[in-house]
């Protein structure tokens, strides 16, 4: 199933009570932050491309900030879901938000960790003294995902449009099938591993069947994730959204997948999308197809002094882990698990969780999986289980069920918020992971300064 986790120098152990955790090379800060609303997917593309979503995220955050754009060293920016008019996002973002044409913005690729990816590149940057401010985030427009033809239709336009005579023209005209004008949705590729030739949903499936997650354990986690988000958002505990703006004037100022209402017995009546008639995943214990952008700014302790910024977490560490494509899921797990070792932590040590919400199943999975003695023991290299994480302290305002899964962004936001919970709940250590399509996982160490 899963690949056993490879063994890892361990550092000295520390305890969540225990002095400074050692990171690797100069201290590194996340000093701030932002992000857009999520804006559910309709039936056509929605008002922002990645770049507008990443440059209105970005706007307020900068604005706010004691020292000019244009003194950023870089910005890096993951998205997957590439808009054909900004084939570089993060450049693109860098210079429509006034970085100036000096500093580099750059675009990074790790599937559903993309916004991860971006803070864990610049993390290592400023650790190993290459730069001392970073801008790094996330931005994804999924109901911009093109619509594709088949290469039988594309050689036919080729042909047709590549003839140079009339009888040319007839001639290929006569090979033209309506067929050729069926497209077919890219996202659904996209969301398809070539490898295994498996969806994420039905990986999602095997999970629930090896760890016997119930359809009903699936959907109460569901309603969970909607009821805890709209908590948040009515508390006002969603401190790093901001409200946006369309070229209509219209104001978008809370995430429009959520659902307070939903009950057990409502999801009960969805059927099974993957696996009919017996799967236990459905549209409704599923991330939702969404936009959004976030963006961190990382400094060294050199720019924290520069520009008398104020801290609001240190990055102790980040790692990744990888599994079968076919089980990808379980990448929190494993990655997790792998950080925490090398610290000597366990799952007590960790006061605040982020585990991005890909499927309920999934997540249940890897909760099951610290509290099971064979994989444990086989995969995660542990010679007892670590038992139960709290989920008092796990996506405690929702997650992605609730919010969607806008995939480059998901990494960057669950790493702000979970030092936002972190902060809430007095919290001195924070883990924010994810599973990752193509079967990898990731996880961010965080330290409350």
């Amino acid at each position: 199933m899963a690949t056993a986790a490879r063994k890892t120098p361990a550092r000295k152990p520390a305890s969540a009570t225990a002095g400074k955790l050692e990171a690797i090379g100069r201290p590194v800060y996340i000093v701030d932050g932002a992000r857009t609303p999520f804006l559910k997917a309709g039936n056509k593309p929605g008002p922002f491309t990645p770049v507008d979503l990443a440059v209105q995220a970005g706007r307020p955050l900068l604005a706010r900030q004691p020292f000019d754009p244009r003194e950023i060293d870089d910005v890096i920016l993951g998205c997957v879901n590439v808009h054909t008019d900004e084939v570089n996002p993060g450049r693109v973002a860098a210079l429509r938000l006034g970085c100036g044409s000096q500093v580099p913005g750059w675009t990074v690729q790790r599937n559903c960790a993309s916004g991860q990816q971006s803070i864990d590149t610049a993390w290592r940057y400023i650790a190993a003294g290459h730069a001392d401010l970073i801008l790094a985030g996330g931005a994804e427009a999924l109901s911009h995902a093109p619509m594709l033809f088949s290469e039988k239709a594309a050689g036919w336009f080729g042909e047709f449009f590549t003839a140079k005579t009339t009888g040319q023209k007839l001639a290929a005209m006569q090979k033209f099938k309506p067929g050729h004008l069926k497209p077919s949705l890219s996202i659904l590729r996209g969301l398809t591993d070539p490898v295994v030739k498996l969806n994420m949903g039905q990986t999602a499936e095997i999970l629930a069947h090896r760890f016997n997650i119930s359809r009903t354990e699936a959907d109460a986690f569901s309603v969970q994730s909607h009821q805890r988000l709209a908590e948040a958002t009515e508390q006002g505990r969603l401190e790093e959204m901001h409200s946006i703006i369309d070229r209509k004037g219209n104001v978008y100022d809370h995430d429009t997948g959520v659902r307070p209402d939903n009950s057990v017995e409502q999801l009960a009546k969805l059927n099974p999308v993957f696996e009919r008639p017996f799967g236990k995943v459905t549209a409704g214990n599923s991330s939702q197809i969404t936009d959004g952008a976030c963006w961190t700014i990382l400094a060294s302790e050199d720019a924290v002094k520069k520009y008398r910024l104020k801290p609001m977490a240190r990055v102790i560490d980040c790692d990744w882990g990888s599994c079968d494509p076919s089980v990808m899921g379980l990448g929190p797990v494993l990655s997790s698990t792998k950080v925490m070792k090398k610290f000597g932590l366990t799952l007590t040590d960790i006061g605040a969780w982020e585990i991005n919400e890909a499927f309920a199943a999934q997540v249940l999975a890897c909760l099951k999986g610290w509290q099971e003695k064979d994989f444990s023991r086989n995969v995660l290299g542990l010679d007892e289980p670590w038992g139960e994480l709290d989920q008092d302290i796990l996506n405690v305002d929702g997650g992605a069920i609730s919010l969607g899964h806008p995939v480059g962004t998901s990494g960057n936001r669950i790493t702000l918020h979970a030092i936002h919970v972190m902060r809430r709940l007095g919290a001195r250590l924070g883990i924010a992971t994810e599973c990752i399509g193509g079967g990898m996982g990731g996880a961010m160490l965080l330290e409350i300064v």
